[in-house]
């Protein structure tokens, strides 16, 4: 039968309900297995079935097994050699979950499901029954997987780099304490993003973002151009320790946050329609006037706000040395704080994590998901390139 005839409406007609239709297709995919086990047993063995060989193990028959998959369980053929040194890939030994099924637990996991809940959901949707210790040995696996991406090489030069920090309850030593976990975007010469790593720290300070670029760099990064941050305090001097030629920016959107909480709710608006003339001033002088006319109108009331915009001025204008398509990605970390909200969104069901260990695995998990969707190089990627070279000409090489 070709492919296309299960398509056509009379091959169709003859399922009377979806579960009908299930155990069709489940049939289709047990036959496809069996095909694919002889075929991974020729391959073992070096020579196909049917064929003279002079080697001393061949073919020893069939065992048989239960195997669990999204069509629900069903039993096998499972071919054998004679010295039992044939440990399929697709169904190894020991194990009864095809590969398929193992990807939705850990995508249920990553989507904040707990161990109980994903249990019901295997239940429900695929008919059979896996055990909390079966799906908590699935998404263990994930640690081995978060090694080996931490410690992969970086990049040797990235255009800007992101940072921000999001804090979870985690439990120690019988309390439940804050803890942050640092995540680094960056982006590549080629125009697309990528999360250069999470780190696991008490609550964000910048002498822990000493250890988190220290790592980076150690992992291959030789210069960043643009850095965009919080005005965590001390957070510039610790990049410029690491990186120095780095130029960081201070998200203005974090400035505006910050200065609005001194402001009384009757002002608020007013005030925030006032600063605005400073960041969205065309130059680093025009903005320097707003400011001083913003202080001018506001100062007597809201001193304190005013001086947190003095005392970051360097930092919050960096973006102003910059065309128009690179400001418009630098002057706020709101990209890896949409990342934080999403994280937030998968991990929302769990109020604290019983470890270190599971929170780094629920964030992983999450990044993993997040990221899917990167799959194109950002907005105007070829006028933004094109301007990278021009300023940073001897510092990118394409």
């Amino acid at each position: 039968m070709k492919a296309e005839d299960f398509l056509s409406d009379d091959f169709l007609k003859q399922f009377k309900n979806g579960k009908q239709l299930n155990d069709f297709l489940g049939q289709i995919q047990q036959r496809a297995i069996e095909k694919m086990l002889e075929g991974e047993l020729d391959s073992h063995l070096g020579y196909e079935k049917n064929e003279q060989s002079d080697l001393k193990n061949a073919r020893n028959g069939y065992g048989k097994k239960k195997i669990k998959t999204s069509y629900g369980e069903s039993e096998i053929k499972v071919p054998r050699d004679r010295d039992a040194s044939f440990n399929p890939i697709i169904v190894p030994k020991r194990e009864s979950m095809v590969e398929g099924i193992e990807e939705v637990i850990v995508s249920l996991y990553a989507k904040g499901m707990s161990v109980s809940d994903i249990e019901e959901q295997i239940k429900e949707v695929y008919k059979f029954e896996v055990s909390t210790a079966t799906i908590s040995r699935i998404t263990s696996r994930v640690a081995e997987d978060i090694v080996a991406w931490q410690n992969r090489p970086l990049e040797p030069v990235y255009l800007i780099v992101w940072m921000d920090g999001i804090v979870f309850k985690v439990r120690e030593n019988s309390k439940v304490v804050n803890k942050t976990i640092y995540i680094a975007v960056g982006l590549r010469k080629d125009g697309y993003k990528e999360v250069l790593g999470m780190w696991l720290g008490k609550n964000e300070s910048a002498a822990y973002w000493m250890s988190v670029l220290t790592d980076m760099k150690a992992r291959g990064v030789e210069d960043i151009l643009i850095t965009a941050t919080d005005n965590l305090n001390g957070f510039t001097q610790t990049i410029r320790t690491v990186f120095p030629q780095s130029s960081t920016q201070i998200c203005v959107v974090h400035q505006i946050r910050n200065s609005c909480r001194y402001v009384v709710w009757k002002d608020k608006k007013e005030f925030t329609l006032d600063m605005k003339d400073i960041y969205a001033a065309p130059t680093r002088q025009a903005a320097q006037a707003a400011l001083e006319s913003f202080e001018a109108k506001w100062g007597s009331k809201y001193g304190y706000a005013i001086k947190s915009w003095k005392d970051n001025w360097e930092e919050l204008t960096v973006f102003f040395d910059f065309p128009i398509e690179i400001r418009q990605i630098i002057y706020t970390t709101n990209l890896i704080e949409n990342i934080n909200g999403k994280i937030r969104k998968y991990t929302k069901n769990k109020l604290s994590f019983p470890t270190d260990e599971a929170v780094l695995k629920s964030v992983y998990l999450a990044l993993r998901e997040v990221t899917k969707k990167w799959t194109m190089p950002i907005r105007n990627w070829g006028i933004v390139l094109d301007q990278f070279l021009t300023i940073f000409e001897n510092r990118i090489k394409i």
